[in-house]
């Protein structure tokens, strides 16, 4: 099963479901992150990414491909290698994180509902309503201490990309979510609602009911991803 979440979000649900404390060969849970599949840039391109003037909140900033591979593999039950994008370099590094077949994959990023293509694939969509101070404040917290932002970039980066690709590209999307979780990890009872979803899973009940609907034919269902969208 895959799922798309927000990244705090989906970090309480490991932390309630017990999967941080398990070695990642084992668990039964995995994350991926849309941010893995930025696009190798152009010269042209990591050049006005270094001065806060490409896009990385429109659609075609991300390897749609490379997602779609991904999770038809993951689908199948196969290890897969995840690329390490580089935030500072504006590229991709040189190794990979791999990740081990598991039950249900948590797959978190602002645009994995638009191409219906990728939508199609999960299993259940989870949007992440957030209020919009709070994604500014969380925007501006993480582009200086983790990828060495000035506040001045970061702000007119804000104002000239990422809200306005929030409004025309992740905000329409809201309509195609299965649940929509206000307030993000802030919202204990809706995370736990999610967390006992994915208990239920793990332990087969979702599956046997499942196939109870299915006039006794007994089909077995693929695993497909979860998928949740989070606003930046």
């Amino acid at each position: 099963m895959e799922l798309r979440l927000l990244s705090s979000v989906c970090e309480k649900i490991m932390e309630l479901l017990g999967q941080n404390k398990i070695d990642r060969h084992q668990r039964q849970v995995v994350i991926l992150s849309q941010d893995s599949f930025y696009r190798e840039l152009t010269p042209e391109q990591k050049a006005k990414a270094l001065r806060g003037q490409f896009n990385f909140d429109h659609p075609d900033a991300f390897d749609n491909e490379l997602v779609m591979k991904t999770l038809r593999d993951i689908i199948q039950g196969e290890t897969v290698h995840i690329p390490v994008y580089d935030f500072v370099t504006h590229s991709r590094k040189a190794e990979f994180v791999t990740v081990y077949p598991a039950d249900v994959v948590l797959f978190e990023g602002i645009l994995m509902f638009y191409s219906q293509e990728i939508r199609d694939l999960f299993q259940m969509k989870l949007f992440v309503d957030t209020d919009p101070d709070t994604r500014l404040s969380r925007r501006v917290l993480r582009d200086i201490s983790e990828r060495g932002r000035e506040l001045e970039q970061v702000l007119n980066q804000y104002i000239n990309f990422v809200k306005p690709a929030f409004e025309e590209f992740c905000l329409p999307t809201k309509k195609y979510a299965d649940v929509i979780i206000p307030r993000g990890a802030d919202n204990l009872v809706a995370i736990n609602l999610i967390v006992q979803h994915i208990q239920d899973i793990l332990n087969g009940g979702f599956t046997k009911r499942q196939n109870g609907f299915q006039n006794g034919h007994g089909t077995p269902r693929q695993r497909r991803p979860s998928e949740s969208s989070r606003p930046h």
